[in-house]
């Protein structure tokens, strides 16, 4: 509120701005005027609380709200700067009834009156209140606690894994009914701070591991009973999806058995308190258990009562008559031993039989199939193809043979030279061809004669056909190059 005083100078200070007749006129600027109302209004209301109804919120992209808190009778323009707005606990929303703090100051560019809060509560509830309510509001809209995402519990785990603290009680009792009711199962602890803004965090990130590591079958987030700031961290956002994403079953044993949590609704089960917890985890097990134990009892108090008419029908025989029962029996007892023995014995006997038998037919298969024989055998038959293919190739070698000399002899006397070695020549002209009649020579020609030793190049001087003898060749010339002898006269 503005006080007396600061009123009666803010009015003295307008009046000489507008008598004129008393002194001069004071003009002034927007920027100073607006300024000095600014400083006068946060001077007197620089820490007050405000009631009244949110309208027009308005979230900016930069974090800040913007909001008008209104009654009946007025309405103030409130804003609530980034880092403020962070910390509320709660989502403001149009139509709540709130109580603000802050200062009421000018906005100057627009020469508004606002207030600039710097915390926020719900009227008539609290914010941790409001904002677990919110919270569960949204998660149910989204499915999260919907009954058929709920995983069921394995009846016989080998490993729980509990998330708590490792200081509290709550440990210390968990383990306490767990080695009373069910002393085989193993528990996994993952220390974690229950309280505090590092809380949800930490939690988040126990979940995780847990369901990583595949070390354990089910997970129990564990805490004792506190207030609701105490139970912050199980209200968390961020701890519900963690519990909801979890592949391992959560059980949430978080307070008393009044209080109720975010995780609660998001967990696959929700157990009162810690201990309940553990009697949950290692139910089967128990009446399994309890159940052994019943029939034992039961066992035991039928055997007794045998006991006790075998003692009675006993205590009724005359002794001479008990004892000759009990020989009876006795012997009777015997005698099948003795039957079930032979009995026993021959079916051994037959089975042992069955079974050599049976080793021998597979020591045959296997010795038939054995590498090394077929390895032998595959060599005796190697060797006697190597032995085949060496007479084979031996055979044809003789008869290559003989035949090449044959074919060698026919050509040696077919052949012409073998003719010349008999004292004939060969008489050829100057195109190669054979003179076989002088009719095919003419004086003058040349002529290359073949004999046995060589040959040699003559000139034809006459040639008659009637004379038996050669023609008499007066002239020779030279032999071609490379071949040897002179000039002859044929």
């Amino acid at each position: 509120m503005i006080s007396r005083d600061s009123s009666a100078s803010f009015n003295q200070q307008l009046d000489l701005c507008f008598d004129e007749p008393r002194q001069r006129r004071r003009v002034w600027a927007v920027h100073d005027l607006v300024t000095q109302v600014r400083d006068l209004i946060e001077q007197e209301c620089g820490d007050i609380w405000v009631e009244g109804e949110i309208s027009n919120l308005r979230p900016a992209p930069s974090g800040h709200v913007y909001f008008t808190l209104k009654d009946a009778g007025a309405q103030l323009p409130i804003v609530l700067f980034r880092r403020q707005a962070m910390l509320l606990r709660f989502r403001p929303e149009d139509g709540l009834h709130v109580l603000v703090r802050g200062r009421v100051s000018v906005y100057e560019q627009r020469g508004q009156l606002q207030m600039v809060a710097e915390t926020m509560e719900p009227a008539g509830t609290g914010s941790l209140q409001l904002a677990f309510e919110q919270l569960k509001e949204k998660l149910k809209s989204e499915g999260i606690f919907d009954a058929d995402r709920k995983k069921p519990l394995p009846m016989f785990p080998r490993t729980v894994g509990i998330v708590t603290s490792p200081t509290g009680a709550v440990i210390r009792d968990f383990l306490n009914i767990i080695s009373r009711r069910h002393s085989g199962l193993n528990v996994l602890l993952f220390p974690v701070s229950v309280q505090g803004d590092s809380s949800p965090a930490e939690i988040e990130a126990a979940l995780a591991e847990l369901n990583a590591s595949q070390l354990v079958d089910l997970i129990v987030l564990a805490r004792g009973g506190g207030s609701l700031e105490d139970l912050a961290a199980f209200n968390s956002e961020r701890v519900a999806r963690a519990i909801a994403v979890s592949r391992l079953p959560v059980v949430s044993a978080v307070g008393h058995e009044t209080d109720f949590t975010i995780a609660d609704f998001a967990a696959d089960l929700r157990a009162p308190t810690p201990s309940a917890a553990a009697e949950l985890v290692t139910e089967a097990q128990h009446k399994i258990a309890e159940h052994l134990a019943a029939q034992s009892h039961r066992l035991e108090r039928a055997v007794h009562f045998q006991v006790l008419q075998a003692r009675q029908q006993f205590t009724r025989l005359p002794v001479s008559r008990a004892e000759s029962r009990v020989t009876t029996l006795l012997y009777r007892f015997g005698q099948r031993l003795d039957d079930a023995t032979a009995q026993i014995d021959a079916t051994l006997t037959a089975q042992l039989r069955t079974r050599q038998s049976r080793i021998a037919e597979l020591a045959a298969s296997v010795l038939r199939h054995d590498p090394r024989q077929q390895l032998a055998h595959a060599r005796e038959h190697l060797v006697n193809l190597r032995s085949r293919l060496d007479r084979c190739l031996e055979r044809l070698i003789e008869s290559s043979a003989a035949r090449r000399n044959s074919l060698e002899a026919r050509l040696h006397s077919l052949s012409p030279l073998a003719v010349l070695d008999r004292g004939y020549a060969l008489v050829l002209s100057t195109d190669g061809s054979l003179v076989r009649s002088t009719a095919q020579i003419a004086p003058g020609d040349l002529l290359t004669t073949r004999l046995a030793g060589g040959s040699f190049l003559s000139r034809v001087e006459s040639a008659s056909a009637h004379t038996p003898r050669t023609a008499k060749k007066t002239k020779s010339s030279a032999p071609p190059k490379n071949q040897r002898g002179g000039k002859s006269k044929s």
